[in-house]
């Protein structure tokens, strides 16, 4: 499980970082990825990360938690504890609605 977690990690901070407005650093053993979507936020005219995270939710259907829950505005946490084929889904439908980098 460690391998495969470790796997899903790499590849979501990779697949993060080509999404236009998006930069996400290596996590540090958690479940998640966190995100800076502040360029992609004031690029797209959104208010701030809750309403970023309404968007995605009501237009692409991917459920991301906003940042400002954990005190830090402007990031989103993406869990990364489910099956690879999901990931990319959701990551497509993120970058189709953002933009790739």
């Amino acid at each position: 499980m460690i391998k495969a977690f470790r796997e899903r990690h790499d590849h979501v901070v990779q697949r993060l970082n080509r999404i236009r407005g998006v930069r996400c650093l290596p996590a540090q053993g958690a479940f998640y990825a966190f995100p800076d979507f502040r360029a992609a936020i004031a690029a797209g005219g959104f208010a701030n990360d809750v309403a970023l995270a309404e968007h995605l939710l009501n237009q692409v259907g991917v459920a991301l938690v906003p940042g400002s829950a954990f005190g830090a505005d402007g990031f989103l946490r993406l869990s990364y504890a489910t099956s690879m084929q999901t990931l990319d889904e959701a990551l497509n439908r993120i970058e189709r609605l953002l933009g790739a980098a």
